[in-house]
């Protein structure tokens, strides 16, 4: 059976931290350099990771699928970075953004890590304003800060709309310097395809250069993943088309739990899809919400150009619903009333599958030039896109899947159910509860990788008993051949659809029936098509070209093998769940009013799913979650 130890340190919640760092085993700095760790992703996550590590003197393995760090997906995210300085003097601190998160999570988080986070805020700003990030500025000097949704203070720091790619420079600048210095060593276009576990602990990874197609392996005294989260499995999202779940599903397979797979968030500020033709959604950051206000037609069926719908025939429902945050309810929230409102018939655009984000007040109160300097690089792509100019005509947006809140389970050190396994950033399930924050992804893959890797991987150290392995051992063998297998077993099928293909149809099944909204009836239907869809793939996908050479369909075919698996338990945990909490919205669970109803006599608890075997009912643990400093409430943001 397996355990659950959460590792939560005793007393008083202020102290758990400091308290759990002066309690950990410590590895001395001349020993660190017998130890070697592998990093999985670099990301924000795992940049800071392997800059961290490096520096500390453990020697690093790094990889990642992209040409260049510099083009891991941390790189899209737009909006800002979460910190409780209390620049704005608007009443923020460490408790309250511990607060807003937990209630933004809908209370399905551990309050110990939560508060840990709003306490490493602050030293992260310091961090990367060191690193050289070029963040906003107030007149004075001071950093400014703008709000994002579920918060009524501003604490989201911002490098115009290109936030993620520049705390992505810092890092990977950080990260250069240990290869500089031959502490780190980098894997580029190299994707990882499975985990060697020998002895119950973490040892390597099997990888395949997808360059040449050769498949390695490579060992070390412990492993991090670092590998994002699993919103392609729904085919369009915000994520890039290469962001996957196969390092976590291969953890999964080898004995590291998943815990909360069902929550998914859905963001509510993408430019909406135009066809069948796409392939991934862009996103508009959620700090446009700041000034952009939204709004769609009073009546069903209108038509007409916005600026022909004079004000009293608009409905900035919002606004009206949510009075207290207006147009900044967290995203969970306002997407499914943007889901309300278009499902009435009101929705705008050709497919009635949008609403207006619009800036015109902010142009008049502002000036053009104001706003240009806050977002042009944001209104640039969308002209670019659409061919519509948002200092002129409103943005039409609609909700999309965006992040993973769910992943694998890890423990207050950031340790997975598989000793020496390590998982950060959004691949871990730990922070955000059943639906994260604007601008606490950027947050949480920071302090984990610059922060709490650092002492967590040292106290597993100084505890562990460690073998001598090598890449010839026969663990090492067996998982590179199983690897092997399943590669030459894809490229045997030789059938008549494209990957692509089989993953627009998984991803519609997804949408449809576990996406925005959930019921009983639709997950059962989804938990009854996935199994064939995959047995389709399988016996009919068509691969074309070699395993040992540069195989782009490749690539896509073994990261949607993965998906066809873990979509079944993704919707085996929404079907399990039976409550409405965060972006997790059962249709059978809701109040009169028609908002989240949380069942917590039942599910105050994490769901983690422990891998049977093939072709067995994984097992369901939980984790149970106390609340001992913020007090379970409804949520309410009227």
């Amino acid at each position: 059976m397996m355990e659950l130890k959460a590792n939560i340190p005793s007393g008083p919640i202020e102290k758990k931290w400091d308290k759990a760092r002066f309690e950990m085993k410590l590895v001395p700095p001349a020993g660190r350099r017998r130890y070697s760790i592998i990093v999985v992703g670099t990301g924000l996550a795992g940049a800071s990771a392997a800059a961290s590590l490096g520096e500390l003197g453990y020697t690093i393995k790094a990889f990642c699928f992209q040409d260049s760090p510099r083009r891991a997906h941390s790189i899209a995210a737009q909006g800002g970075i979460n910190a409780a300085k209390n620049y704005s003097n608007d009443g923020d601190s460490i408790w309250r953004l511990f607060v807003d998160t937990i209630k933004g999570g809908d209370f399905r988080a551990r309050e110990a890590n939560v508060y840990r986070l709003a306490q490493i805020s602050v030293g992260i700003i310091d961090q990367c304003v060191a690193q050289g990030v070029p963040f906003a500025r107030e007149y004075g000097g001071l950093l400014a800060n703008r709000s994002f949704g579920g918060t009524q203070v501003a604490r989201t720091f911002y490098a115009r709309g290109q936030t993620g790619q520049q705390l992505l420079l810092g890092a990977y600048q950080a990260m250069l310097r240990q290869v500089g210095l031959g502490r780190v060593t980098l894997f580029p276009r190299t994707e990882m395809l499975d985990l060697i576990v020998i002895n119950g602990q973490a040892r390597g990874i099997v990888t395949r250069s997808l360059a040449t197609g050769k498949i390695e392996v490579h060992t070390a005294d412990a492993v991090v993943l670092a590998t994002g989260g699993y919103a392609n499995a729904f085919y369009l999202s915000t994520n890039a088309k290469g962001c996957n779940v196969t390092a976590i599903w291969r953890a999964y397979k080898r004995g590291a739990a998943l815990a909360n797979p069902c929550f998914t968030q859905i963001h509510p500020t993408c430019i909406p899809a135009s066809g069948e033709h796409q392939s991934k959604l862009t996103l508009m950051s959620e700090s446009l919400r700041n000034d952009g206000r939204i709004w769609v037609p009073l009546k069903k069926g209108d038509t007409r150009s916005p600026d022909r719908i004079p004000e009293s025939e608009r409905d900035y429902y919002l606004e009206r619903i949510y009075p207290a945050f207006g147009n900044l309810v967290p995203r969970d929230i306002a997407s499914r009333a943007a889901k309300a409102v278009c499902d009435e018939g009101r929705g705008v655009g050709s497919r009635g599958l949008g609403v207006y984000l619009d800036f015109s007040d902010a142009i008049r109160r502002l000036g053009e030039g104001t706003i240009r300097d806050k977002y042009g690089n944001l209104f640039d792509m969308y002209d670019r896109i659409t061919g519509e100019n948002p200092y002129k005509i409103p943005m039409r947006i609609y909700p999309a899947p965006h992040y993973a809140m769910g992943g694998t389970w890890v423990d207050y050190n950031l340790m997975s159910t598989v000793p020496g396994l390590f998982v950060l950033g959004e691949a871990n399930f730990s922070d955000h509860g059943a639906n994260r924050l604007g601008a606490s992804a950027l947050m949480q893959g920071l302090a984990d990788g610059y922060f709490v890797i650092p002492y967590s991987i040292a106290n597993y150290f100084g505890q562990a008993k460690l073998d001598q392995v090598d890449e010839d051992h026969a663990e090492c063998r067996r998982v590179a051949t199983e690897a092997q297998d399943r590669v030459r077993r894809i490229l045997a099928a030789r059938g008549k659809r494209s990957p692509d293909s089989i993953h627009r149809e998984l991803g519609k099944l997804m949408w449809d029936k576990a996406g925005m909204s959930r019921n009983e009836s639709g997950l059962k239907e989804a938990l009854a098509k996935i199994p064939l869809l995959r047995e389709e793939f399988w016996k009919n996908v068509c691969v074309p070209g070699a395993g040992e050479d540069f195989n782009q369909t490749l690539e896509h075919a073994g990261r949607l093998a993965d998906f066809l698996e873990f979509a079944e338990l993704l919707c085996l945990d929404a079907l399990e769940r039976r409550e409405s909490c965060g972006g997790h919205f059962r249709e059978e669970y809701r109040t009169a009013d028609g908002e989240a109803l949380r069942n917590d006599e039942e599910f105050c608890h994490a769901a983690v799913w422990e891998h049977a075997g093939p072709d067995r009912k994984p097992i369901r643990h939980v984790e149970p979650l106390t609340f001992e400093n913020v007090h379970l409430v409804k949520r309410s943001y009227k």
